[in-house]
């Protein structure tokens, strides 16, 4: 049995911080409105200039290096992302070039916050077929660049941000990724969704003027999708691993919103304490947030070796997702 195993993990976020008092003198919000209901205190946004790909490649560079790997190493590159660097050529193409990873296929994955776990069940497959031995993987968006700063239901959401880690195959134990599990729902795309800029409604001055350019979302609707179906493939990656959640050591949740991680975290049985959240720093950094979460988590000594961790997702389309990795 091939298990693939995370050798090297990091992250990066800009300098910028955005606070609550800030967000308040540009939009009719309080830290108190946006506390209470998110969990959000600040969030890192991208100076002008700082592109998506700079991000992924200073997470990476960091991964890497921890891995103890060459750059030559490296045969794919995985990156989750809903706000490439441009339409095309694909950010992790622009990834490549820029950390010099020239023995690398590479190509993006689109599945909203659920972008990193969807890349790493990508990855896993690719491992445990022999395909490839070391793959890099990251999850990295810059949401300041499609967030409409005059709509308080999403401004004091989302910020900027990502994480990567190094796989490898290993036959030695099954220390690795246990299982990914993966869901679509398609027919969502009123609920959350970034509609201008492609072929459903190209980029116009109508567009423009509409803010159509931005993300749109129907907060209630997506709660009750959220709570109910993280619980669900939370559930299935424990069942299907033969465990009970006493048996996880760690829950690693896309942090979208404390409210949707206190509630799915009550249904699982999760006391908080085993619970890693660090959303009140971040805000939602999309398919940054669970790689951002898992370098914190393993750097500051809450994800030790051995450990079981679960992580899961949710986003547009709808897409969620759930892993188990024994760390």
């Amino acid at each position: 049995m091939v298990y693939s195993k995370i050798i090297g993990i990091g992250s990066f976020v800009p300098e910028k911080v955005l606070t609550n008092e800030e967000l308040s003198s540009i939009v009719n919000t309080s830290d108190e409105w946006i506390t209470s209901r998110t969990g959000i205190r600040e969030r890192h946004i991208a100076e002008s200039g700082l592109t998506t790909s700079d991000i992924a490649a200073a997470a990476a560079k960091e991964a890497i290096k921890l891995s103890g790997l060459n750059l030559a190493d490296i045969e794919l590159i995985l990156v989750g992302t809903v706000t490439p660097d441009m339409a095309f050529p694909s950010t992790s193409c622009i990834v490549q070039g820029k950390l010099g990873l020239t023995n690398a296929a590479a190509f993006d994955v689109s599945a909203g916050c659920s972008g990193f776990i969807y890349s790493l069940s990508i990855a896993d497959s690719f491992i445990k077929s022999g395909k490839y031995k070391n793959i890099l993987v990251i999850g990295v968006d810059l949401l300041s660049r499609i967030t409409d700063y005059t709509d308080r239901s999403t401004c004091v959401l989302f910020g900027d941000g990502g994480g990567a880690v190094v796989l490898t195959a290993n036959f030695e134990n099954d220390r690795g990724v246990l299982s990914t599990h993966l869901h679509s729902e398609g027919g969502h795309n009123d609920i959350l969704a970034l509609q201008a800029g492609g072929s459903f409604m190209p980029t116009s001055l109508e567009t423009l003027s509409n803010h159509e350019h931005y993300i749109k979302m129907k907060g209630s609707e997506l709660f009750r999708y959220a709570v109910n179906y993280l619980k669900a493939v939370a559930e299935e990656a424990i069942n299907f691993n033969g465990l009970t959640p006493g048996d996880i050591d760690l829950f690693v949740p896309h942090q979208a919103n404390i409210r949707i991680i206190e509630a799915t975290a009550k249904k699982l049985h999760f006391p908080m304490e085993k619970v890693f959240v660090n959303l009140e720093r971040y805000g939602n950094t999309s398919s940054g947030s669970i790689p951002i979460a898992l370098d914190e988590a393993y750097k500051s000594g809450r994800l030790k070796e051995g450990q079981l961790v679960l992580i899961d997702a949710i986003g547009a389309g709808l897409t969620w997702a759930s892993s188990i990795i024994r760390w």
